[in-house]
């Protein structure tokens, strides 16, 4: 079986990669906005904005594949979002929104949700997995720290304004729960379910 990841993340290439090495990437555009306000319009939650955000990148790669490759594909499709007071934190538009979300998530814990499908021609298994994260206090060191951060190019393309793996990983102080999922892919549910699938 071919593992195809619909992502076009180097974060999620890399995490991808320690579980295996033999995959490719491939990624079709979907619109994270509209999928994100119709979960939400029904009545569901982050959990289940992240669960139908997966699924529909897994879907729209492998609908593009002809019908050998559907046969003899796993496409695996992510999305991740931070969850803080019940909010669900996008991308930062620019600077003074990325201090924002950084100076509110900052004494708090707060969700990082990550939502995988796994799709085959015979399966869609879809699931998430949450880590807490605790940022530090909001005192002059943290804030000087927001500062410096927002002044960099990494908030800007990440959920909630951080990247735990660089320079983000100063603004917290505690992680419970799998650190990749904060990365971007839960690295070890989602090699049970490749094993499962592979055996």
């Amino acid at each position: 079986m071919k593992i195809i990841l619909a992502s076009k993340s180097p974060r999620r290439k890399e995490i991808l990669s320690l579980i295996t090495t033999d995959f490719e990437i491939m990624s079709e555009e979907v619109d994270e906005r509209a999928i994100e306000e119709e979960v939400l319009e029904s009545g569901g939650g982050a959990d289940e904005v992240q669960r139908q955000l997966a699924l529909k990148k897994a879907r729209a790669v492998y609908d593009v594949l002809d019908e050998d490759q559907k046969r003899d594909s796993i496409v695996i499709g992510a999305d991740t979002s931070v969850v803080c007071d019940g909010q669900i934190l996008g991308k930062p538009v620019d600077k003074e929104d990325a201090r924002r979300m950084l100076t509110m998530l900052s004494g708090k814990t707060h969700e990082v949700i990550t939502g995988v499908c796994v799709k085959t021609a015979a399966a869609e298994e879809v699931f998430t997995d949450t880590t807490r994260v605790k940022f530090g206090d909001l005192d002059k060191y943290q804030t000087d720290l927001i500062e410096r951060y927002i002044n960099t190019d990494e908030p800007y393309d990440k959920a909630g304004a951080y990247g735990i793996q660089q320079g983000g990983a100063l603004l917290v102080e505690t992680v419970e729960g799998d650190y990749f999922n904060v990365v971007g892919l839960p690295a070890r549910k989602l090699s049970q379910v490749l094993d499962t699938l592979l055996m």
